[in-house]
């Protein structure tokens, strides 16, 4: 049997994982003294609270080797193989832990760089799940080919402030003063693992309309494998909003848009009111 393993940063959370019958590894956030294990005892919603009420922004610690060995420990007792999948290891040194710990393992265990975090990490899990109950290939097999498929990923996301881009450090002050007088939306993407600041529009509008064109520079929708929309934040406002203004990227194709709340890995960065869109490129 093949079981699959995935990191807290995928944004699945404790009840989805059972759903899907995978494991979930959460990572462990800190506001201030309080730590928590993120979508175990802390849900996505309590994150946004708490960070929307929090004068420093939260840190995140990557899962270490040891619970990594101790969780393989577990699910290969059986003799049965296991498919970790984790965030990019250029955001987090969580998947040298893992490949770390699976060594132990004489090749029962196999660790998969996404390349990515948040719902583009989620689809490649997806698509995981997907593999291992067909029944068809191998779990050699299986790696091999998520490790093929994840170069097509596509996450893109408009975010609706600069505030916790510049808390953060990742922008200076003058640029965030000026991007919020300007209403600058930003666009970022993760390209190649890394966090990439991808285009900037003049308010929501702009912003929405600016994340289709780049959805379709991409080369377009796979909607044969795994897709997901993403929002940050306690409102589904921005989330309808950026379904109306791009209903003409889904109408044809599905009847419904998965849609899931970023948690904690990307919305400590992103902040609320931010939208996202992952998808494997035609």
């Amino acid at each position: 049997m093949i079981k699959i393993v995935v990191d807290s940063a995928s944004d699945i959370d404790l009840k989805e994982a059972e759903q899907f019958g995978i494991t979930l590894m959460p990572m462990q956030i800190m506001f201030g003294e309080d730590e928590y294990l993120d979508g175990v005892n802390l849900s996505h919603k309590e994150f946004f609270e708490k960070l929307i009420e929090s004068d420093e922004l939260p840190k995140t610690s990557q899962i270490n080797s040891f619970r990594f060995e101790e969780k393989f420990e577990e699910l290969t007792q059986n003799g049965d193989e296991v498919i970790a999948i984790v965030i990019s290891s250029k955001l987090s040194g969580t998947y040298n832990c893992a490949k770390t710990a699976a060594k132990s393992f004489n090749g029962k265990v196999h660790v998969v760089d996404s390349l990515n975090a948040c719902i583009g990490e989620r689809i490649l899990c997806e698509y995981a799940i997907q593999l291992v109950n067909e029944g068809k290939l191998s779990a050699v097999q299986i790696v091999e080919e998520l490790n093929n498929k994840k170069r097509k990923i596509q996450l893109l996301a408009v975010l609706d402030t600069l505030k916790y881009l510049k808390k953060g450090g990742r922008i200076s002050s003058v640029v965030a003063f000026t991007g919020t007088l300007l209403s600058i939306k930003p666009v970022i993407s993760i390209t190649n693992g890394e966090v990439k600041m991808a285009g900037k529009a003049r308010g929501s509008k702009n912003g929405n309309n600016l994340l289709i064109h780049m959805v379709q520079k991409c080369g377009g929708i796979d909607f044969s494998l795994p897709f997901a929309v993403g929002y940050s934040g306690l409102s589904e406002d921005y989330l309808n909003k950026y379904l109306n203004d791009s209903a003409a990227l889904w109408k044809d194709n599905v009847d419904q848009v998965p849609s899931y709340m970023i948690g904690s890995t990307i919305g400590t960065h992103v902040g609320p009111g931010a939208i996202a869109v992952a998808f494997f490129a035609k």
